[in-house]
């Protein structure tokens, strides 16, 4: 799915902009996680604050390396055997992992998409992006094209037409090290 929108939205992304694709729920803002003024301009739009911290989503487990600090193989087994998925696991992150990403913790979330567009989008731009929901702080994530328009209006650089997945609610967060379900399904 190496299609002109995609190449686009690889592009604007390599030039520090700012990406709105769909995902497995909802459409999600993206943008190269190495970049601090990308995040920090994405995280502005959003009215949301650093601490929070952001989702990476890949379309390859290789494309979290950068991110994930070594795991044993039990734990790097239950969080793989999720992937492709729904499901965004908080995990230890590497030491050199910019507090941007993690809100200051010593843990990333990350998942390995199972939409196919997104995927796509991970691949064409050859690693990891941000993902967090297309929404200003308390409104409802978008789940359309359109819906990012009506939120944000043309202060998204590119906007990737598509359809969400079949996910009614946005993507569980559980800790990797506990287990513990962070935010389930729907929150």
């Amino acid at each position: 799915m190496s299609s002109w929108p995609i190449q686009r939205a690889r592009s604007v992304l390599r030039a520090g902009g700012i990406v709105a694709y769909p995902t497995e729920a909802v459409y999600g803002l993206g943008c190269d996680p190495w970049n601090a003024d990308a995040l920090t301009r994405l995280l502005t739009l959003k009215r949301r604050g650093v601490e929070k911290g952001v989702i990476l989503i890949a379309a390859a487990v290789s494309q979290l390396r950068p991110f994930v600090a070594e795991l044993d193989e039990s734990l790097r087994r239950r969080i793989e055997a999720c992937w492709p998925g729904s499901t965004t696991w908080l995990v230890p992150s590497r030491k050199n992992v910019p507090f941007w990403l993690t809100g200051g913790r010593k843990t990333v979330a990350v998942r390995v998409t199972a939409h196919r567009q997104a995927a796509c989008l991970c691949e064409a731009y050859g690693g990891a992006l941000v993902s967090t929901s297309a929404n200003i702080a308390g409104r409802p994530p978008a789940r359309s094209a359109l819906g990012v328009r009506r939120q944000f209006g043309v202060s998204i650089d590119y906007v990737l037409s598509g359809r969400v997945g079949g996910d009614p609610q946005p993507t569980e967060i559980r800790d990797a090290l506990s287990d513990r379900v962070i935010r389930p399904r729907g929150s």
